[in-house]
């Protein structure tokens, strides 16, 4: 093999060969596929990516280079990136380096060069599976690349949002007077959700994802919002217990992706494991009492068990499937129909993607003003 060949292997013992892309050497992951068009600094930032190998459908990545304003978080959290044409050169007046760049600076191990339609369709067929990303020293005989590959934890069952939480509490003020108060439990916050917040007139205090009720209510919350994040939400339990007492104390909630899981959760739904989940910023949400179809920004491998306008009986009162997606009838919303909790699966921060879901905000202040 030559010095810059790099091998994707998969679960099944699918093997896809290319070069290599960003830092060289072994990774292992998830293999997922997002089918955003653009925002792939946003993707590689978003913590509900973390110990995933993402797969990009778009076929030329890297065009925009990477800038200093558009990180979602602190770092990269992909484990892996998988792309067929990466641009030769970064043309935006933004950039400050190229993709290519940072994923070295990051340590990222990738893979350029493949058929990335052939995967993803691999990929549907088969459903989301482990993978690992070689090259370099890392290249060794197929039943050893598979090895390593199988021998790898399942996301099946992951804790992860401990690891991409914050450690230590920070807060956002908004820009002019403060109308409310809102902690954000992070449990894999992306940057753009306190923004969204902020430019409503809240003051955003952004906690580890082991807070307790005690020092939320600490905090005298106008609202508890319970972020997106990475894993299985079935390890979730303390976060469930947390939102049963936050529910018990009558606070308004919002809760988007992982949050939405763990309200779910919390009101007596249990989750399971999608084929190969969605990831992307054009897929398209219903909401039942209103029919808008609007079109989301998503990133989740887990769901929430139910049906469209399915309505059930919960300890803080009756509750019912708000939202559903419009390709496969996933549950993507629930609302507590008399009470004050609310959630949708899918991410109206918009970081990358559409602003139809904005308006999820003004509800949740709507929410708090009436509380």
């Amino acid at each position: 093999m030559s010095g810059n060949t790099a091998v994707m292997v998969l679960e099944d013992g699918r093997v896809f060969r290319g070069t290599t892309f960003g830092a060289v050497g072994q990774t292992l992951g998830e293999a997922v596929f997002c089918t955003a068009m653009t925002g792939y600094q946003e993707t590689l930032t978003d913590p509900s990516y973390d110990r995933q190998i993402v797969v990009a459908t778009a076929p030329q990545i890297g065009n925009t280079g990477w800038n200093d304003e558009d990180d979602e978080s602190q770092q990269i959290w992909v484990a892996g990136y998988a792309v067929r044409d990466p641009a030769r050169r970064a043309s935006n007046w933004r950039a400050k380096r190229t993709l290519q760049a940072e994923l070295e600076n990051q340590n990222i191990v990738g893979i350029a060069g493949i058929d990335t339609r052939a995967l993803v369709r691999h990929l549907r067929t088969r459903g989301s599976m482990k993978a690992g990303i070689f090259s370099g020293e890392q290249l060794s005989d197929y039943d050893e690349l598979l090895a390593r590959v199988n021998g790898q934890p399942s996301m099946l069952g992951a804790d992860l949002a401990g690891e991409v939480s914050t450690k230590e509490m920070y807060t956002i003020d908004p820009a002019g007077d403060a109308r409310f108060t809102v902690v954000a439990v992070d449990l894999g916050i992306k940057a753009n959700t306190p923004r969204m917040f902020a430019e409503r007139g809240m003051r955003v205090h952004v906690v580890p994802s082991n807070v307790t009720l005690d020092q939320i209510k600490e905090l005298d919350p106008d609202g508890v919002f319970l972020s997106n994040g990475p894993g299985d939400p079935a390890t979730q339990d303390d976060a469930v217990a947390l939102t049963r007492g936050v529910l018990s104390e009558g606070l308004p909630l919002f809760g988007i992706c992982f949050g939405n899981q763990i309200l779910g959760r919390a009101l007596g739904r249990k989750t399971y494991k999608m084929k190969f989940g969605h990831r992307g910023i054009n897929i398209p949400v219903v909401e039942h009492h209103s029919g808008r179809i609007s079109i989301t920004a998503q990133n989740h491998g887990f769901a929430l068990e139910g049906e469209a306008g399915e309505q059930f009986d919960t300890p803080f009162g009756r509750a019912e499937v708000s939202h559903t997606c419009a390709n496969d009838g996933t549950v993507e919303g629930l609302n507590l129909i008399d009470g004050k909790a609310f959630s949708v699966q899918y991410h109206p921060e918009a970081a990358a993607g559409p602003h139809d879901a904005a308006y999820l905000f003004d509800r949740f202040a709507m929410l708090m003003e009436g509380a």
